[in-house]
């Protein structure tokens, strides 16, 4: 019997729900950051007007109609998650005899979907993973895109998940593809088809795993709702709700200036005497679209073509561009590579100072990926004990998240020279720019030793 709530049913509440959730201003705006990541901008519709007869707007495709993207955001977006996640995490933990699995579980697999969240997370505000297990029964972990997910929160922290429902297109082959929807609790997954604006029920209950005991199958469960939120800051807001005015302002001058470098005979425009005159629709239009106006002569004047020279300069538009991007790059707290070259030869700490926002952002950014790591540690954990591997708790697992910074390395090498005396050898390896694995080099030393 289906549950009952204020006279509707579950699957009535749920798919009032999603309907909001698919026609929100928050997914549509992940669906932007999404779309200007990948370069498909505004600026691609972007259609050219002219005012009509009797001063109304109407597309003149006679113009020429650049539209450059140049995309700036792609470019911060892509220094943020280098600068964090661009090197694999570092998993430590006082249970020695843990490490080796725990960095099996944290390898190169997890690191390139790690980066993919990371990315979600600015473009979107939030990213997910899904622990789950593969058709060999190998623990992965599954990146679920942000404007797919519509969570349920048990408190206004947002701390605690209590389900989620995940909608998406399924693909079959030559038919229309069909909407799904699978809503996420913390027994397992029953499954929909979205119709209408309403859902059937197309597999009523499935858990996330079965094992088997004793030759019989159990249905396995994980210590919570399997999706892991990874957010950018606490307010989860989205990268693109502060710099897409300065985007769609680059691309726009970009384009203008291409169009009047393009528009040769607009450079000059011809003034022909003694001609009927126009009313001022016709006369918009007119100038718009053939760089030409008629005006009529005043008493005896004789006909005649005249030329206004249009100027273009291309400094204008330079200065103006240069101030967008500048703009562009202080709002989204990220760097420009081009002030190295200006500071030639620059210390660590001109290094450091042109990092200083993008060093604070992370800062933040950091803080909510270290709890959300945590939370996933809770998911590891469950499964080495189901693994056979029990004894390790998600407390006694750090990460440390090796960012990805310019240095100095000659002045970097010589500070670790001149603390030899001071600190461990395992800590001067650690900061040394050459070292790649604390570890091994410690073995070597002691080999050759």
């Amino acid at each position: 019997m289906a549950l009952v709530i204020g006279g509707s049913s579950w699957e009535e509440i749920l798919a009032q729900e999603l309907g909001r959730f698919l026609q929100s201003t928050r997914r549509q705006e992940m669906l932007t950051g999404e779309r200007y990541y990948q370069g498909r901008h505004d600026i691609l519709e972007r259609k050219k007007t002219v005012v009509g007869p009797g001063g109304r707007q109407e597309e003149c495709k006679h113009l020429l109609n650049s539209r450059v993207v140049d995309n700036q955001y792609a470019r911060v977006v892509d220094q943020k998650v280098s600068y964090l996640l661009g090197r694999p995490v570092t998993v430590e933990t006082d249970r020695r005899e843990f490490l080796g699995e725990l960095n099996g579980i944290f390898g190169p697999k997890f690191h390139r979907r790690f980066r993919l969240v990371g990315e979600d997370a600015l473009s979107c505000g939030i990213g997910w993973l899904h622990p789950c297990y593969d058709r060999r029964g190998v623990l992965q972990f599954r990146r679920i895109a942000p404007w797919e997910i519509l969570p349920f929160w048990a408190d206004d922290a947002r701390s605690e998940l209590e389900g989620a429902l995940r909608v998406y297109q399924r693909e079959r082959g030559d038919l229309p593809a069909d909407t799904v929807v699978e809503l996420f609790a913390p027994e397992g997954i029953t499954r929909f088809v979205w119709e209408d604006g309403n859902l059937r029920v197309e597999e009523a209950f499935r858990p996330y795993f079965s094992s088997r005991c004793d030759g019989e199958e159990l249905a396995g469960a994980w210590p919570g709702v399997p999706l892991i939120p990874f957010r950018a800051g606490f307010r989860e807001i989205p990268l693109i709700r502060r710099v897409k005015g300065l985007q769609d302002g680059i691309n726009t001058m970009l384009s203008d200036f291409q169009d009047r470098m393009g528009e040769d005979t607009h450079h000059t425009v011809l003034v022909i005497r003694n001609y009927d005159g126009e009313d001022l629709g016709e006369f918009r239009r007119n100038l718009a679209t053939y760089g030409a106006v008629k005006v009529r002569g005043d008493g005896g004047d004789g006909g005649g073509v005249e030329t206004l020279s249009v100027q273009v300069d291309a400094a204008n538009f330079e200065a103006i561009l240069t101030l967008l991007k500048r703009s562009l790059v202080e709002n989204a707290k990220g760097f420009d590579i081009r002030e190295l070259s200006v500071a030639g030869s620059p210390n660590q700490m001109a290094i450091q100072s042109m990092y200083l926002d993008m060093d604070l952002d992370a800062g933040i950014m950091e803080v909510e990926f270290a709890a959300a790591f945590r939370e996933l540690m809770g998911f590891v954990c469950a499964h080495l004990e189901r693994t056979g591997s029990p004894g390790l708790s998600a407390s006694e697992v750090d990460v440390i998240f090796n960012r990805d910074v310019l240095i100095n390395e000659s002045e970097s090498i010589e500070n670790c020279i001149k603390s030899r005396d001071i600190l461990s050898k395992e800590t001067i390896l650690y900061q040394h720019p050459w070292t790649r694995d604390v570890e091994r080099e410690l073995r070597r030393l002691e080999g050759e030793r």
